[in-house]
């Protein structure tokens, strides 16, 4: 057995036995962080931070709401919005905080393309960081079933015909995942598992594993410089602070997260009580009715991007260019193939192909949200599709033929 000396306080109590100390140095007094980076490398504890306000604003909704096709719609445009205390307001900060979390992931997304942070020995940082993107998007697809208003049911309609595999009608699978033949009462019962308990439990699991992957290989900086960590961590603690290129993560670097946090999060409560609607589709504000399809259905803002890439192409064709976008970020770190870690600005044709692709996708975001009727902006996101893959089949080539920085 361990040898527990007697403790002068409750701190060095809960040290003997669980390493508190040690835990704490690990993970942040030497948990060193680049100093040559910006506010953007904050995104990732922004995006944890509202991940928290979403689980605390759930809860609170969770109360009130009522997992019944009779009942759901009410339990949320009247009970929750009208007749409890502050409910408005819950409601308000998690519609909010569900569109604007991605707006986060986006950002947080594009800073690792540019800045070559899934390069070298970040592999993992970047697929579990993808695998989080993924997880937060069944987790706001299951979160619009339950309102269950025109637009969630038919969104469940049309997302869950996915599953039928095309012309492979595969509809023994799309009835198993409804539970019926069409959205009921089952549909709504098993996504309301989904969003309240198994993929909120995924997703801290798979933020604790986005973190640790961070430990070994360390955060990138903005200029691609490496270095020795150890090194500069030893300059540091030496007192050198201005010859180190290192600084801890608490407090230092953690007192610029929460700056950023801060100014953020006078941004989001603006939003919330004067911008709300914007993450509330007025379509949605009707109950659900199986009997009469809206005249244009479409997802989320955060959605559209895919969905305009399944929609130019025929049924078979739109399903494979649509399983093939949803999987093609997670093979970035071998599809680049140049050896520079540096930002894109500094890459020669990759620095086109980074903004190349960041406006193709708002194109095909912009072009999802307009009806399909107009046949200049169906050419356009067919157009807008076809260099989305154009791009990919072109990273490889132009990444082996850039040089040496």
């Amino acid at each position: 057995m361990a040898h527990f000396e007697k403790a002068n306080s409750i701190g060095e109590w809960l040290d003997q036995r669980l390493a508190v100390n040690t835990l704490k140095r690990v993970l942040q007094t030497e948990y060193w962080i680049p100093k040559n980076i910006n506010f953007l490398w904050a995104m990732g504890m922004v995006l944890a931070a509202t991940f928290g306000i979403l689980l605390v604003s759930g809860i609170f909704l969770l109360m009130y709401y009522k997992p019944d096709t009779n009942l759901a719609f009410d339990s949320v445009n009247y009970t929750i919005m009208s007749e409890v205390g502050y409910g408005w307001l819950w409601r308000h900060i998690h519609g909010v905080g569900a569109s604007v979390v991605f707006l986060i992931i986006y950002i947080h997304m594009f800073t690792g393309i540019y800045y070559g942070s899934y390069k070298k020995g970040r592999e993992l940082i970047w697929i579990s960081g993808m695998l989080l993107f993924v997880a937060f998007s069944a987790e706001a697809f299951s979160g619009y079933m339950l309102p269950w208003g025109q637009m969630s049911y038919w969104a469940g309609m049309v997302i869950t015909n996915l599953f039928s595999g095309g012309s492979l009608e595969a509809y023994g699978l799309v009835e198993w995942i409804r539970g019926d033949y069409v959205p009921g009462d089952a549909f709504l019962t098993r996504f309301f598992m989904l969003h309240v308990l198994l993929i909120p439990l995924a997703i801290i699991g798979l933020i604790v594993l986005h973190f640790g992957t961070l430990r070994i290989p360390h955060v990138n900086n903005q200029d691609g410089e490496e270095f020795d960590f150890d090194e500069a961590a030893e300059l540091y603690k030496a007192g050198k602070v201005k010859e180190s290129k290192v600084i801890p993560f608490s407090p230092v670097f953690l007192s610029k997260d929460v700056f950023v946090m801060g100014v953020y999060f006078i941004l989001f409560f603006y939003l919330v009580f004067y911008h709300f609607d914007f993450a509330m589709d007025p379509v949605n504000f009707d109950p659900a009715d199986g009997l009469k399809t809206p005249a244009h259905i479409y997802p989320e803002w955060y959605f559209l991007w895919s969905y305009e890439i399944l929609r130019p192409f025929s049924k078979d064709l739109g399903l494979i260019a649509f399983a093939i976008a949803q999987v093609i970020f997670f093979m970035l770190p071998f599809l680049d193939r140049s050896p520079n870690v540096a930002p894109a600005s500094r890459r020669g044709l990759f620095k086109y192909w980074f903004w190349l692709m960041l406006v193709d996708m708002i194109m095909l975001t912009f072009m999802g949200k307009l009806p399909p009727t107009d046949a200049l902006f169906a050419n356009i996101g067919l157009i807008s599709a076809l260099l989305f893959f154009a791009l990919w089949i072109a990273l490889p080539f132009i990444t082996k033929s850039e040089k040496k920085l």
